[in-house]
């Protein structure tokens, strides 16, 4: 069973999907239970197969922490936080948390571009 935890207690996972704001990036960085990194990459591929077929979903990468890590981190953008939101809010996608080993811990968290002026672009 895949369990919860916020990067940013003033700002949890759920209250972001409340906005109204598209796109949006998905950042989750997962902490598989040792020994347990093939599961849960099983278990992430399930998702994402389910999550390409909303039809909202832009784009997603998986990455792997390097030297011994534990660590993956997913990132995903999708065309909206409404299309997110109703993406998490099958029974279907309820049914996937239950495939990861138990004691995974994912930390979702919304983003957005940010421009900063003679760096880098915003929306």
């Amino acid at each position: 069973m895949l369990n919860f935890g916020n990067l940013d207690e003033s700002t949890r996972f759920r209250d972001q999907q409340k906005e109204k704001t598209g796109p949006v990036t998905v950042i989750n960085t997962f902490v598989a239970p040792e020994g347990k990194e093939d599961e849960v990459v099983a278990a992430w591929a399930d998702d994402a197969e389910y999550m390409k077929k909303s039809g909202s979903l832009l784009s997603v990468q998986l990455y792997r922490g390097i030297g011994g890590s534990r660590l993956f981190t997913n990132i995903a953008v999708w065309k909206s936080t409404e299309h997110l939101r109703a993406a998490l809010g099958t029974p279907e996608f309820a049914s996937h948390l239950e495939r990861y080993p138990a004691g995974t811990v994912a930390y979702p968290h919304l983003y957005q571009k940010f421009a900063v002026e003679g760096v880098c672009e915003g929306e």
